[in-house]
């Protein structure tokens, strides 16, 4: 049995499958299974992968598109080894990250999730991201409180994260009835029950203008998270409560763009707002065409090669 089962959702990703398969051939760490999710692609996409079938890599079909959460499920449900990580389409590993983790499980062997830092690439340069790692030491291995750090962009990315098979036997698969932040409602769960040892270490870079980059898109048909569902761990589980507040405020800010003011003023309703920045609870309270000004001056900038957070 492999030592790693490595999982690719992929739906239309031509451009950009096969340089993410590379990515695993040239790891240091050859001990893997590779399972290609193919999520009914209507481009050349599976036509790219199949040409990589091997003892190593298969490819399993759903010859509808389902979702992203459902073609990982499809994944994590037909993979053979404990350990499962999962590689985007449209997202490079490192050739040493699957040796970091491999070094994190040997490590902390109470832990049951492992992830490590990333890079975030635009077509102009390529920055860090503001996610909290640059608050740990450099260099950092270790057990972190995902809830107290995580209140940025994200400590990991799906394609950074590793899990133990019996994290989604106790905590549930992905919620294939959420199409937005899917993996926000996962990793909640998740860490309500399981240790999380990470890295700083930047071992996969994160590509964030590729072709239907659904996070730079409207929600407002898109089902969200249910952050409510949470509230009854917050008396027993520290940092939960201002976590939940934070990524409320996010979706909120979001929704509130959009124009969904119903679903805006449900979110904002559950957050405590002692547990957000000035600027947060400065830009939540802004009119729209301020929050479309300002988002368009972050992505001007960022074409320049300048990136500015409200984090």
């Amino acid at each position: 049995m492999a030592f790693f089962s490595i999982i690719i959702p992929l739906y239309n990703k031509e451009k950009y499958i096969e340089n993410a398969l590379k990515s695993i051939l040239k790891q240091t760490v050859t001990d893997y299974e590779i399972i290609i999710v193919d999520d009914g692609s209507t481009d050349k996409s599976r036509e790219i992968a199949s040409k990589y079938v091997s003892n190593k890599i298969r490819i399993i079909d759903h010859f509808e598109n389902k979702g992203l959460s459902a073609a990982r499920n499809t994944g994590i449900k037909n993979a053979k080894s404990n350990y499962v990580t999962f590689l985007d389409a449209d997202d490079l590993w490192h050739s040493n990250y699957l040796q970091t983790i491999k070094n994190l499980i040997s490590s902390y062997p109470e832990a049951h999730i492992f992830a490590t830092n990333f890079d975030e690439v635009y077509p102009q340069k390529t920055h860090k991201p503001h996610n909290g790692s640059e608050t740990l030491p450099p260099g950092f291995s270790g057990l972190i409180d995902f809830f107290k750090i995580n209140l940025k962009q994200g400590i990991y990315t799906p394609s950074s994260s590793c899990w133990h098979k019996s994290v989604f036997e106790t905590a549930g698969y992905y919620d294939e009835k959420i199409t937005f932040s899917e993996d926000l409602d996962f990793n909640i769960r998740a860490n309500l029950k399981f240790k999380l040892a990470y890295s700083t270490s930047a071992q996969m870079s994160y590509f964030m203008e590729t072709d239907n980059q659904i996070t730079r898109s409207s929600i407002l048909s898109k089902t969200v998270p249910d952050y409510d569902q949470f509230e009854k761990y917050c008396s027993t589980v520290p940092h939960l409560k201002k976590y939940l507040d934070f990524e409320r405020y996010v979706l909120s800010k979001h929704l509130k763009v959009d124009g969904d003011k119903t679903k805006h003023k449900k979110i904002i309703a559950g957050i405590d707002f002692k547990n957000l920045n000035y600027k947060q609870r400065f830009l939540l309270n802004s009119p729209v065409f301020l929050l479309r000004c300002i988002k368009t001056t972050k992505d001007f900038l960022i074409r320049k090669g300048f990136k500015w957070t409200s984090y």
